[in-house]
C-alpha cells in the first residue's frame, strides 16, 4: 500500500511546471524505482515488519549499545564498508520513453533550481514519474518516465485505495460511537474492494468476529485466503484458525500447522503465540518446551517493551460458568449504578471516591473505558485535597506523557516528591525512577536505591521489581541474583508483568536459579497473556451479553488457540449450552469436549468435572464410566472438588467404572460435605438414602424368624417389660380422649358477639425468615 507523501501533496500547485504536452500521461506517484529496467511499487512496511522491528527492538538497542563502546576508528571503518556495500547494490535507473528511452537515470539531477536524488512528478500535470538521465535537465533535456503506463495505472488505483483506507482509519480511530465506526468499517470495505492489503486485513477479522459488519464466516474466509495468497502473516494465521477450529471449512489441523508457521515466520505475534502453546500441550506437533520457550519468548520481549510506566490496560477474565452457576458470585465488574455512586461521592468531594475512579480510568478494567482525560481530572481533585497517592500518580501521569498530559520531568519530579515526602511508596518509587534514569535530575544510584527499598518495604510492586533490576544488573549495589530473584519474586505476587518476565529469563538462562524450561514457559505465557490482544476477551464478554453468541465463540475460540484457559472453557461452554447457530448441532459438544479437555489440562476444576460428566453421560463421545472416574478423581485430589467428592460417592455406591464399595461411598459424602459448606444438604440426603439402602440390603441378608426367635424380651427390657407397655399405651390413650373432649368443649361465638381484637405482629424473634 502506498502512504502519501508531501511531494504528492505538491502537485496540484505546480502545472504551470510542465514538460511537453503529448507525452504526458496518467498518473503515478512517487512511490516506484525502477531496478533493471523493470518498475516496483513500492509500499508501507507492513504489520509483520513492523512487528519484527518491534520485536527484535531489544537486540537492536543491545547493538547499538556495542557500537558505541567502539572507538571511532573502528566506527569509521564500518560505516565506511556498509556505505561500499551500499554502493554495489544500489541498482540502476533506466529512463523509459521520453528523450533517453533506455539510458540510465542520473542523480541527482536539476530541474527548475532543485536537485533530485530519486523521480519526481514535479513540472507534469499527470503526477507521472520521471528522471534526467544528465545532472541538468534545463540544459541537455534529456529525460524519462520511471514507470510504463499499465504501471501508472496500478499505481494511481492504489493510491486511491490507499486514501479511502486513511479516511476509514482516521474515523474509526477518532470516534467511539459504534455508528461512526460502522460508517468507518464501509470506507475500508471500499478500499478492501480495490485489494488494499491493510484494508482487506481489517475487513476480514470484521466478518469473522462480527465487529460493525454483519458476520459473514465464508466471506471472511475467502478474503483471508486471497491475503495469504499476497503472503499477508495476518491472513496466514487466520487461515490456519480457521482450519484449526473448523469454521467454514473442514477441521485440519495439519494444514492449520503449516499455515500458523508461514504467519509466524512473517512476523505475526498471534501465530508465534498459537505455535507457542501448541508445542507447550502437544496439540498437532510433539510436544516439546524448548521449542515453546523460542516462540513465547519472542512475543514476549514485545509485550514487555510495550508496558510502560503506568502499565497497561487491565485484563478482566470473567468465566461464564461461574456468573451463570454462582449469579450472586462477584465477576469483577463494576455494575453501572455503582459507578454512578461513586461518581457522585467524588462530585462531592470524597478523596477516596476521586483517587478510585481515577485509577479505574488510567488503567482501564472493570467495565470502565481506559480514559487519561477523566484520570488526570480525578487525580487533580483528590491532589489539590492534599492526597498523597493522587501526587504520585499525577507524577506517573506526567513522567510518562500521553496524548492528555504533555511529558514532563519537572512537573512529575515536583509531585513524586510531595507524594514521598508523605511517605507514599509510589511517590518514592517514582522518584526512584527519577534517580536512576536521570529524569529531571542527575542520576544518582545510591538515592535509587534508598527510595526502591523504602517503596518496596511498604508492599509497593514497582520498587520491588526495579530493587530487583538494580540487583540483577549490579547498579548501585554488588550484582546479587538471591536478592533479584527475591524481589521480582515478590513483585510477581502483585502481578507485575515485567516482574514475570525477569523471572522467565532467569529460569530460561539458569541466572541465579537452576535452568527450567517448563518454568519459563509457564512465565513468558503469563507474559505473553497480558498483551494488547487480551482485551479481545472483554470484547468477547460484551458480545456475549449482548446476545451475540456467534461472535462471542468465533472470538473466545481464537484465544482458546493462543492458550487463554478462560477463553477455552468460556467457548466450551457457549457450545455446551448450543448458543452458537454457525456450529452444527452434531458437533457441538465434540468440540466442547475438546476445549473443557484443554482447560482442565491448564488447571480448571470446573472443566476437569465436565469431562467427567461428558464421558459419564456420553456427550460427544461414547459412554466410559472409567474414564469418567478418573477425571472426579483428578478434580478430587488436586483441586479438592466438593462435586467431584459427591461425584465419586455416587459411583462407589451404585458400582459404576468402580466395584461397588458403600463404605467409600460414605466416605467420599462425608469429605465432599467437609469440602464445601453447599455440599451439606445434598450429602444429607445421599447419606439417608445410603443408610436406607444399607438397612435393607442387611435385613435381606438375614433371616427375619430367626431373628425374633432369639429376641428374649426379658433380658432387652426387663421382667415386667409388659406393664411398662401397658402403661405407655394407657397413657397415649387417656392423651387422645382428653384432647377430644377439649376440642367438643370449644363451642364458637356468634360472629356479632365476638368482641374485636387488634392485630398485633409477633415479636421480631418469633417472626417467619423472608
Amino acid at each position: 500500500m502506498f502512504l502519501l507523501d508531501e511531494e504528492g501533496n505538491q502537485d496540484e500547485s505546480l502545472e504551470s511546471k510542465t514538460l511537453s504536452a503529448e507525452d504526458q500521461v496518467k498518473d503515478h506517484s512517487t512511490g516506484t524505482r525502477v531496478v533493471a529496467g523493470q518498475i516496483f511499487l513500492e509500499s508501507g512496511k507492513s504489520d509483520s515488519q513492523s512487528e519484527n522491528e518491534e520485536n527484535f527492538h531489544s537486540q537492536e538497542e543491545e547493538k547499538e549499545n556495542s557500537l558505541e563502546e567502539l572507538n571511532s576508528l573502528e566506527m569509521s571503518n564500518l560505516l565506511n564498508k556498509d556505505l561500499e556495500e551500499a554502493e554495489v547494490q544500489s541498482p540502476a535507473l533506466t529512463a523509459i520513453g521520453g528523450t533517453a528511452d533506455g539510458e540510465p537515470c542520473h542523480f541527482p539531477f536539476l530541474f527548475m533550481e532543485k536537485e533530485y536524488a530519486e523521480c519526481t512528478a514535479d513540472g507534469r500535470e499527470d503526477g507521472r514519474l520521471w528522471c534526467a538521465t544528465t545532472y541538468d535537465y534545463k540544459k541537455d533535456q534529456k529525460w524519462g518516465f520511471c514507470e510504463s503506463e499499465e504501471q501508472s495505472n496500478k499505481r494511481r488505483q492504489m493510491q486511491e485505495a490507499e486514501d479511502v483506507y486513511q479516511i476509514g482509519m482516521k474515523i474509526l480511530n477518532e470516534s467511539s460511537k459504534k455508528a461512526q465506526k460502522k460508517v468507518a468499517y464501509q470506507y475500508l470495505l471500499k478500499a478492501a474492494d480495490m485489494n488494499h492489503t491493510k484494508a482487506m486485513e481489517k475487513v476480514s477479522y470484521a466478518l469473522l468476529f462480527g465487529d460493525y459488519l454483519k458476520q459473514n464466516i465464508q466471506s471472511s474466509k475467502e478474503l483471508f485466503e486471497k491475503l495469504t495468497e499476497e503472503g499477508s502473516p495476518k491472513g496466514q494465521m487466520a487461515l490456519g484458525f480457521l482450519y484449526a477450529s473448523g469454521l467454514g471449512v473442514n477441521s485440519s489441523q495439519a494444514k492449520a500447522l503449516v499455515y500458523y508457521t508461514f504467519g509466524a515466520l512473517g512476523g505475526n505475534l498471534i501465530a508465534h503465540m498459537i505455535l507457542g502453546y501448541r508445542y507447550w500441550a502437544g496439540i498437532g506437533v510433539l510436544q516439546s518446551c524448548e521449542s515453546a520457550l523460542t516462540h513465547y519468548r519472542l512475543v514476549a520481549n514485545h509485550v514487555a517493551s510495550d508496558i510502560s510506566l503506568t502499565g497497561g490496560t487491565v485484563v478482566q477474565r470473567i468465566r461464564l460458568a461461574d456468573e451463570v452457576e454462582n449469579p450472586g458470585m462477584a465477576s469483577g465488574m463494576l455494575e453501572e449504578d455503582l459507578i454512578q455512586y461513586y461518581q457522585f461521592l467524588a462530585e462531592k468531594g470524597d478523596v477516596q471516591a476521586q483517587v478510585g475512579l481515577g485509577q479505574l480510568h488510567l488503567h482501564g478494567g472493570r467495565g470502565v473505558e481506559q480514559n487519561h482525560q477523566r484520570a488526570f481530572e480525578y487525580f487533580n481533585q483528590a491532589a489539590n485535597a492534599g492526597n498523597s497517592h493522587a501526587m504520585a500518580f499525577l507524577g506517573k501521569m506526567y513522567s510518562e506523557g500521553s496524548d492528555v498530559v504533555p511529558q514532563s520531568n519537572e512537573t512529575a519530579l515536583q509531585y513524586f516528591k510531595k507524594a514521598a515526602d508523605m511517605g507514599n511508596p509510589v511517590g518514592q518509587s517514582g522518584l526512584g525512577m527519577a534517580y536512576l534514569y536521570g529524569r529531571g535530575v542527575p542520576v544518582n544510584y545510591e538515592l535509587a536505591l534508598k527510595y526502591f527499598q523504602k517503596a518496596a518495604e511498604q508492599g509497593w510492586v514497582d520498587g520491588q521489581l526495579q530493587l530487583g533490576s538494580m540487583y540483577y544488573n549490579g547498579i548501585g549495589v554488588k550484582k546479587d541474583y538471591k536478592q533479584a530473584l527475591k524481589y521480582f519474586n515478590l513483585a510477581s505476587q502483585g502481578g507485575h508483568i515485567l516482574a514475570f518476565y525477569n523471572l522467565a529469563q532467569m529460569h530460561a538462562t539458569g541466572t541465579g536459579v537452576m535452568r527450567s524450561c517448563h518454568t519459563a514457559v509457564e512465565l513468558f505465557k503469563n507474559v505473553c497473556e497480558r498483551g494488547r490482544w487480551s482485551e479481545r476477551l472483554m470484547t468477547a464478554y460484551n458480545s456475549y451479553k449482548d446476545g451475540d453468541s456467534n461472535s462471542a465463540v468465533v472470538q473466545y475460540l481464537l484465544l482458546a488457540e493462543q492458550g487463554y484457559e478462560v477463553a477455552q472453557s468460556n467457548a466450551a461452554f457457549i457450545l455446551d449450552q448450543k448458543e452458537a447457530s454457525i456450529v452444527g448441532e452434531n458437533e457441538t459438544y465434540p468440540r466442547a469436549l475438546l476445549h473443557w479437555n484443554r482447560a482442565a489440562s491448564q488447571g480448571y476444576t470446573v472443566a476437569r468435572i465436565k469431562l467427567g460428566d461428558y464421558h459419564f453421560y456420553g456427550f460427544g463421545t461414547d459412554v466410559d464410566y472409567e474414564t469418567a472416574f478418573i477425571h472426579y478423581r483428578l478434580a478430587s485430589e488436586q483441586q479438592h472438588s466438593a462435586q467431584a467428592m459427591f461425584n465419586l460417592g455416587y459411583m462407589h455406591e451404585k458400582g459404576l467404572g468402580i466395584k461397588q464399595d458403600i463404605h467409600l461411598a460414605k466416605r467420599f459424602y462425608d469429605m465432599a460435605a467437609e469440602a464445601s459448606p453447599d455440599a451439606q444438604v445434598p450429602v444429607f440426603l445421599a447419606l439417608c438414602k445410603l443408610g436406607v439402602i444399607y438397612s435393607l440390603q442387611y435385613i435381606r441378608e438375614i433371616n427375619i424368624r430367626e431373628v425374633f426367635s432369639h429376641i428374649d424380651m426379658d433380658q432387652l427390657l426387663g421382667p415386667e417389660w409388659d406393664l411398662y407397655l401397658m402403661t405407655i399405651i394407657a397413657l397415649l390413650l387417656g392423651t387422645i380422649i382428653a384432647y377430644r373432649q377439649r376440642q367438643h368443649q370449644a363451642i364458637p361465638r356468634p360472629a356479632g358477639l365476638r368482641p374485636a381484637v387488634p392485630q398485633q405482629e409477633p415479636p421480631p424473634e418469633h417472626q417467619p425468615p423472608q
